[in-house]
């Protein structure tokens, strides 16, 4: 059993995502534990870039911020470290392909090995290319997160049957981002998946409210939150902790009815 598919065992798991280095790099670390008291069962880590494509404004906000404070691959590998220390809440990667090459693909992944990263998910990478980076990551007990999109139905159950970890499934076409109604039949992507594999999916893209993450939790064996809790850090920036830990609580709360 994978690392990551302890966040769902006999639950249904919250995974919430922050772009580390937004406000800053000592305030992210907080947040860390912040989520990991408030109830979050996985994390998932941004390192942010200068392009990233299968992000909403709110994300791309918050990419130009942290790297505008100076915010590199290395210093948010240091965070992990001092995270690692504390807490052992299982931990994604979530950035982009180029983050990767220009670290150097082996040491990249080489080093989220050795601070205790349990997978890495690139929304830029097509499954046809994942090759280059699963057979070094399948050496280091890394799990690539695979993600399915609405519009993929007959590539669902090919993506499935390679899938590690959980399969994050897009409830929304287009890029992250807050959304008052999620309209795609996420059961039916689910179903697909289940039909190949039985391996957690949970649903990210668009969901802020507990009402929409409870009724994802309904269909689906975890929520994925983002663009809502980035949306707090800029809101609130050096004070945000304690809203994104309330915040996240109400959500956790909402999918544990």
């Amino acid at each position: 059993m994978s690392n990551i598919a302890k966040a769902f065992e006999n639950k249904k798991a919250f995974i919430a995502f922050i772009t580390v280095g937004d406000p800053s790099i000592e305030i992210s670390e907080q947040l860390v534990y912040a989520m990991v008291e408030a109830g979050a069962d996985l994390i998932e880590l941004g390192i942010p870039f200068s392009d990233p494509t299968a992000e909403g404004p709110v994300i791309e906000e918050a990419d130009i911020r942290a790297l505008s404070n100076g915010t590199t691959t290395d210093k948010v590998f240091d965070m992990v470290r001092r995270v690692r220390q504390k807490v052992d809440i299982l931990l994604c990667f979530m950035t982009y392909a180029n983050v990767a090459y220009s670290y150097g693909t082996e040491k990249f992944i080489s080093t989220c090995a050795e601070i205790g990263i349990d997978g890495l998910i690139f929304p830029d990478i097509p499954y046809e290319e994942k090759e280059e980076f699963s057979a070094i990551c399948k050496e280091k007990g890394i799990d690539i997160i695979s993600l399915i999109a609405p519009t993929s139905h007959d590539r669902i159950r090919m993506i499935a049957k390679e899938a590690e970890g959980f399969v994050y499934c897009v409830s929304s076409l287009g890029v992250t981002g807050v959304r008052s109604e999620i309209t795609t039949d996420v059961g039916a992507m689910i179903s697909l998946v289940k039909e190949v594999k039985d391996i957690p999916c949970a649903i990210g893209f668009g969901i802020s409210t507990p009402a929409q993450a409870e009724k994802m939790a309904k269909y689906s064996d975890g929520v994925i939150v983002g663009s809502a809790i980035v949306k707090l850090a800029a809101e609130h920036k050096e004070n945000c902790v304690p809203y994104i830990k309330e915040y996240v609580k109400s959500m956790k709360d909402a999918i544990s009815k």
